[in-house]
């Protein structure tokens, strides 16, 4: 099935029997694999665990967790363990180091999540994680289950003879955690600022990290100065150890402005910082004086443009970013020109610039590096970032920021929109002030799907925060955007939660055709993850706006989404009035394309009649005019129609004509389900004909392609049909 939008609306047609999926013109190659059509997709092995990062001491903690790993194989039970502490004090480095030792005994994959205890956003979503999990392991995205107990289940069978390790990091509640204990004897480790005494009843370990002792917190010194002054100043180096703490995090930051400065004495250190502790008594974050002295240290010695780079990246609304977020943050700002070639200036926000400044936080210790041009805050250092930015920045240059970040999103999303569907039409954008920076992701549409993937958790955060940040256009306007990618990609979560708050921000912004738009698009996300009813409900919704605003043309689009939800809820006869009322309605509208897609849905229905003489005639009426306004891909649709008709009618080469004409259309826009209907029909022709190895054939290509588009009542159908063709094979 697929979906085409003329005038801001999209228009689906076809007989779904199963969850559906809209889906648009798809670009790139195609890969067919055939195989045993009773066999489960074929997964895959994650290895999702961050790089490890030094550590010091902590040999106890690890041969602690080595013994309960060691009991827990001996008793084949899973080992569960929970690492608690004060942030900085290096739980998750802890965790890392010691799951990556265990990779030879867990092959597997390593799955991680950060759990987002300390996010902006808020705290992570365990019915989200668990789709990331599933997809991890290579379940496609439109075979993740709709409902978290579903997807818990799934993921819990997945595991259960498969050994990993998973890594649940920055966790809030246990409630929040159990969902996502796999299933057979793995390990599992969980790392929290509280101590999750209510996963006893899962059998988990409780560990509670205390900092470095001052030796090992010295020996961590020394590795980040990597020179002889720890050697020659040990009095001096115990005593800026003390003031850290013993914290991990803000030795490690005192020490990267130390080993930036190989001049200076580790006395000068401990003087400014005795000074700063005194000054932040009332200031410290989570509790812990230590690392707020550090980090504001750290930030004062910032030369002015990195210190204003750093000060707006805590206004980004989410936990990783890339080079290109950072020169937008920075656009237009005027602030820390530098000289760059042959003297003439450079913005801060040109991109050798911004990789300078970057550089700067980053040997700071203020950033980490997760990629090539891509950074995390430590999620104490995010606060340091935003507490800067409340205290250095007006409101107005706050929201300014922010703004220039949405536009930066909304612009290359938009790009990205138009690579993956050049059909799809675009409604205005709207954009402060500027200026706007776009990211070069590539040229293609698997670029922009990879672009677009890569940076959702960022676009939907900026979606969540626009209304809030005075700019509600920019929040609707890019969920509107992400349309195209969520009909390829299908991440329906992501997808009804985007248009859910693009509906809130029109309806703010009273925006009639901007709330249609959100009701339509975020109605066949809906459908998509199978809550027909809630789709139906979005669709009327959609109708009675239109209604209401005058929009007769817009109205009686609705009329095919209806009839669509309808179909989905096994009400044919409601569904065939909605579409012979849209067919008729649609070309008064002047919209004569729409009508013959009603047409054919209205012509799908007759069939599911057995009503032939009236499904070709409705069939080869949309056809033509299909044909005649370029729409080659429903007129494939169509024709696919025909083909059937002449199956049920006993002719066998009449319906190969149509179907064979059609499979070449819709190979060449990878329209995978409508590609496996024309493969089961041509299987069938030649069964008819006693062909019955070539049926054979057919019928596997096109189980396969039902199995990776999740039409699962489709796919059990032909297995049957399978089953019968081997036993005719083996009577001849």
């Amino acid at each position: 099935m697929r979906g085409q939008e003329r005038g801001g609306h999209n228009e689906m047609s076809g007989v779904v029997h199963g969850p559906g999926v809209q889906a648009s013109v798809v670009h790139g190659g195609v890969h067919i694999r055939t195989g045993d059509p009773s066999a489960a997709p074929r997964t895959q092995r994650p290895w999702q665990l961050p790089r490890a990062v030094p550590l010091t001491d902590r040999t106890q903690e690890v041969e602690r967790l080595e013994e309960l790993r060691a009991r827990a194989t001996h008793r084949g039970q899973p080992a569960l363990a929970t690492v608690s502490g004060l942030g900085g004090v290096g739980k998750t480095a802890l965790a890392l180091a010691w799951l990556h030792r265990l990779r030879p005994d867990f092959p597997g994959g390593q799955l991680y999540a950060d759990l987002g205890a300390q996010s902006p956003t808020g705290p992570a979503d365990p019915a989200e994680v668990l789709s990331g999990f599933l997809r991890g392991f290579g379940v496609p995205p439109q075979q993740v289950p709709y409902g978290i107990a579903e997807r818990a289940a799934l993921y819990r069978s997945l595991t259960a003879e498969r050994p990993v390790v998973v890594l649940l990091d920055d966790a809030v509640t246990a409630a929040q955690v159990r969902p996502l204990l796999p299933g057979g004897a793995n390990v599992t480790l969980v790392t929290s600022r509280r101590r999750m005494s209510g996963l006893a009843l899962e059998g988990g370990h409780q560990m509670h990290l205390e900092p470095l002792a001052p030796e090992a917190a010295v020996e961590l010194l020394a590795v980040t100065l990597a020179d002889d002054r720890v050697a020659t100043e040990p009095d001096d180096a115990r005593a800026l150890v003390g003031l850290c703490a013993g914290l991990p995090l803000a030795v490690r930051v005192a020490g990267a402005r130390l080993a930036a400065r190989p001049q200076r004495r580790i006395t000068t250190m401990v003087r400014a910082l005795a000074a700063e502790r005194g000054r932040l008594d009332a200031l410290a974050i989570d509790g812990d004086h230590g690392v707020r002295a550090a980090l504001d240290l750290s930030y004062r010695g910032l030369p002015p443009a990195a210190a204003r780079l750093y000060r707006l990246l805590g206004v980004h609304p989410a936990t990783e970013f890339g080079t290109t977020a950072a020169r937008a943050l920075l656009a237009g700002t005027g602030t820390g020109q530098r000289q760059g070639a042959a003297g003439e200036q450079r913005e801060p926000w040109e991109d050798a610039a911004v990789d300078e400044l970057l550089d700067v936080l980053h040997d700071a210790n203020l950033l980490i590096e997760v990629g090539e041009d891509r950074y995390r805050f430590h999620d104490l250092v995010r606060l340091h970032a935003a507490a800067m930015a409340e205290e250095g920045e007006p409101p107005e240059q706050r929201a300014a920021a922010f703004r220039r970040l949405a536009d930066h999103c909304l612009a290359t999303a938009t790009r990205a929109e138009t690579a993956i569907d050049p059909q799809h039409p675009l409604r205005e954008r709207s954009f402060g002030p500027g200026p706007v920076v776009i990211e070069d992701f590539g040229e293609g549409v698997q670029a922009a799907l990879d672009w677009l993937d890569r940076e959702l958790p960022t676009l939907l955060a900026v979606i969540r925060r626009a209304s809030a940040a005075g700019a509600p256009e920019a929040g609707w306007q890019l969920a509107d955007a992400l349309g195209p990618f969520f009909i390829r990609r299908k991440h329906y979560d992501q997808w009804c939660a985007a248009h859910a708050e693009g509906l809130a921000a029109a309806r703010e912004l009273s925006d009639t055709a901007a709330q249609c738009r959100m009701l339509t698009s975020g109605g066949l996300g809906e459908l998509g993850r199978g809550d027909h009813t809630r789709a139906l409900e979005m669709f009327e919704e959609a109708a009675r706006l239109f209604a209401a605003d005058g929009d007769g043309l817009g109205r009686a689009r609705t009329l095919n989404y209806r009839g669509l939800a309808q179909q989905r809820l096994g009400r044919l006869d409601a569904a065939a009035e909605l579409f012979a009322r849209a067919a008729a309605e649609l070309p008064g509208c002047g919209d004569h394309r729409a009508g013959a897609l009603a047409r054919l849905n209205a012509a799908d229905v007759e069939l599911a009649r057995g009503r032939l003489e009236q499904t070709a005639a409705g069939a080869a009426e949309a056809r033509t005019t299909l044909l005649a306004v370029n729409d080659t891909y429903n007129a494939a649709r169509a024709a696919i129609l025909l083909g059937r008709v002449g199956l049920r009618r006993g002719r066998p080469d009449e319906a190969e004509a149509w179907l064979t004409g059609a499979l070449t259309s819709l190979r060449d826009v990878a329209a995978h389900y409508e590609v496996a209907r024309a493969l089961e029909s041509l299987g069938e022709a030649a069964e008819q004909r006693g062909q019955r190895t070539l049926a054979r054939d057919r019928y596997r290509e096109a189980l396969d392609l039902y199995v990776a588009v999740n039409r699962p009542a489709a796919a059990d159908e032909l297995r049957e049909r399978l089953r019968g063709a081997g036993r005719d094979a083996a009577a001849d």
